[in-house]
């Protein structure tokens, strides 16, 4: 049997639904990478980073859009260092300016790909997967792909079939 985990960044709090910020106890992605693990199995593993970031909605998404023009790697507060255990690795975040948050990357950039599978989901309120198929690959260099999913977040609640019968696909 395969091993699986699920890496995600999700923000709580104020989140963009439909063209209006609302607050959210409990982010569209952890609701997300969590309908994988009660598909698939598998451990998750939740980016945190170190500097929060803003808990308005606004100022959060013009420093998301700094780091990226930056290309910054903000510091986590832990990291996984050792993937070796693990067959397939979803790759799971907010579409933040067309591609995953930049912590994401700061997580990425610490592992060894070679021989994994990588497969990516993407919550989004209208811009899809962006850039981050390209971006997935530029960053687990050695793995293969698996097919990236795009899910609405104002949707996520609503998304558990679909997510579900997705991951599968995915592992077999």
């Amino acid at each position: 049997m395969s091993k699986n985990l699920i890496i995600y960044y999700s923000r709580k709090g104020e989140n963009y639904f439909n063209g209006s910020i609302r607050p959210i106890e409990k982010g569209n992605t952890e609701i997300a990478a969590e309908y994988i693990q009660s598909a698939v199995g598998g451990d998750l593993f939740e980016v945190d980073t170190v500097k929060p970031y803003a808990k308005d909605y606004n100022t959060c998404i013009e420093q998301a859009k700094q780091e990226l023009y930056a290309n910054a790697r903000p510091e986590l507060k832990k990291y996984l260092t050792d993937i070796s255990g693990y067959d397939h690795v979803f790759v799971c975040g907010p579409c933040w300016w067309g591609t995953y948050p930049m912590a994401v990357f700061s997580q990425l950039g610490k592992l060894n790909f070679t021989g994994k599978k990588v497969i990516g989901l993407m919550t989004h309120e209208g811009s899809g997967l962006g850039n981050s198929e390209k971006d997935l690959k530029e960053q687990c260099t050695g793995a293969t792909f698996g097919k990236s999913l795009a899910v609405q977040g104002s949707s996520a609640k609503e998304s558990k079939a679909k997510i579900a019968a997705w991951a599968q696909e995915q592992v077999k």
